[in-house]
């Protein structure tokens, strides 16, 4: 029972083989990590050219309104960013009161 063991010993040969091959395999990682580094870049670059072909509208509107003698009323609006060219001009009902006064 006093018996030490040990691993069986590897031939320098099989060590050399597998060291080889692990050069290998690093070499091709290293490779595709750099493709995907360059991909990365060229998906980003593609991205940001297809988002500056956009141009944002600027739509300004001036209304002018003459009550007679009382004064006038004047409305100077700016839309930026409009979609398609088509202006979203509804109202927000939440700051307009009812007949009742609410």
């Amino acid at each position: 029972m006093n018996e030490k063991t040990y691993p069986e010993s590897i031939p320098y040969v099989v060590h050399e083989d597998h060291m080889c091959r692990m050069e290998r395999t690093i070499k091709r990682l290293w490779i595709l990590c750099i493709i995907i580094f360059v991909a990365l870049i060229g998906t980003n670059a593609g991205w940001i050219y297809y988002e500056s072909q956009f141009e944002e509208q600027v739509i300004t509107q001036e209304i002018k309104q003459d009550f007679g003698e009382g004064g006038s009323n004047s409305y100077s609006g700016r839309m930026v960013g409009v979609d398609n060219g088509e202006a979203d001009n509804t109202a927000d009902d939440s700051d307009q009161e009812t007949e009742d006064g609410r």
